[in-house]
């Protein structure tokens, strides 16, 4: 049996795959088991921020894989690989979130943020915005405004209610004394690449503040210069109560974190929260190595530059193509490509994995955009020009008279 039917038989998949099984990387390259070459405008959904086999990671993996991994006690001890990620995240971390604990996903981090929440303020209810992605447990699903993520469950943790983003009025009126928390993104990436304003963000963080809610803002998306800047919240000049992170954090190795304010840590007492691997040595080696890469070599600056040159790029298509593409936006590097019918986004994707490329489906008509950080002015150009000249050719095929 081969790797897919190995899968087929035994995994349990929670989603339609791909017929592809990678088997190493290099930058934004992967190659299959067939030897075949692709290009990952993906990364792993914003996880590899510094692409395939960096050898900044490898070198942690290997240095810090020979002494410990795990330790002993887990959480209860403390550890140097620990104590240097926390320094690396204090150089990135916006001013006023000087405390950090870690966990193993975004979702977790999601999570233990609305717990804490709810625990410090001694209020029930959460809002969260619609079209919002938090995760996949059960709480983090129950703030996830997506009826394909929330209608196949019978049970939803309660008190969740929604807004729509920059209606401030909306905002306002779901906001009452029994508010816990407001939960938000600054761009929504799941719900198919969503730019919160800057000013209804400074709205909601104004509204918090008055009413006694506390604002956890998931930048586990956009953190880690995804966007240019380390922290988009930040330049929107937006302070949380609780930041929640992961994805590009560790470069592909699971782990997520939450930053919380003095005022807030002093409210966590002993029990609130935990995990066996949560701040494991490994993870934490890794994580510190991809920060100080990412501040060593400026990478917030080479985002923002290829994010300027791929918004021209995208115009143009928008431009050239409007019977086919209803919208273009993102940030950095985090686009999305609208179309008007579905059809034409599958075509897309379809035709983009003939020509070797990777790209992301989502909602039916958004294709979403997100390399690894890494990515260099060539690779830029050409992955365009391809993206160009696939709409091109649907085009012709679609309208042809």
């Amino acid at each position: 049996m081969n790797t897919i039917d190995i899968e087929n038989e035994y995994l349990v998949d929670f989603a339609e795959k791909m017929p592809l099984s990678f088997d190493k990387g290099s930058g934004i390259k992967v190659w299959d088991e067939s030897g075949a070459q692709y290009t990952d405008f993906t990364s792993g959904w914003a996880v590899t921020s510094l692409g395939y086999g960096h050898p900044a990671i490898v070198e942690a993996v290997i240095k810090q894989g020979t002494k410990m991994m795990q330790g002993p006690n887990a959480s209860l001890t403390y550890s140097p690989a620990r104590a240097q990620l926390l320094l690396e995240m204090m150089k990135i971390l916006p001013a006023n979130l000087g405390r950090v604990f870690f966990t193993n996903s975004g979702a977790e981090a999601n999570d233990a943020a609305m717990k804490l929440a709810r625990k410090i303020t001694k209020r029930k209810k959460t809002l969260s915005a619609s079209m919002s992605f938090h995760g996949r447990t059960l709480a983090a699903t129950s703030a996830t405004a997506q009826a394909v993520q929330q209608d196949r469950y019978n049970v939803l943790v309660p008190y969740h209610e929604f807004f729509t983003i920059n209606d401030s009025a909306g905002f306002r009126n779901k906001l009452d004394s029994d508010t816990a928390a407001v939960i938000i993104e600054p761009i929504q990436g799941e719900g198919g690449i969503n730019i919160v304003n800057s000013d209804f963000l400074c709205y909601v963080r104004q509204c918090c503040r008055e009413n006694g809610t506390l604002l956890i803002i998931d930048e586990i998306q956009t953190g880690f210069f995804r966007t240019g800047p380390a922290f988009l919240s930040e330049e929107f000049g937006v302070e949380a109560d609780f930041l929640t992170m992961a994805k590009g954090i560790a470069g592909g190795f699971p782990l997520g974190a939450v930053a919380v304010t003095e005022k807030i840590a002093s409210e966590i007492e002993q029990g609130d929260h935990g995990g066996t691997y949560n701040g494991n040595p490994l993870g934490c080696a890794i994580a510190a190595a991809v920060i100080k890469y990412m501040i060593d070599k400026k990478i917030g600056t080479e985002v923002s530059r290829h994010g300027i040159i791929i918004e021209k790029k995208l115009a143009k298509v928008k431009k050239d193509f409007p019977r086919l593409i209803s919208d273009i936006r993102g940030k950095g590097l985090l686009w999305a490509i609208e179309f008007t019918k579905n059809e034409y986004a599958g075509m897309l994707y379809k035709k983009a994995v003939e020509k070797g490329l990777l790209l992301n489906l989502k909602h039916g008509r958004i294709i979403r955009l997100f390399p690894a950080l890494i990515i260099n002015d060539e690779e830029v150009k050409e992955t365009f020009d391809l993206i160009y000249d696939i709409i091109n050719s649907i085009n012709e095929d679609t309208f042809a008279l």
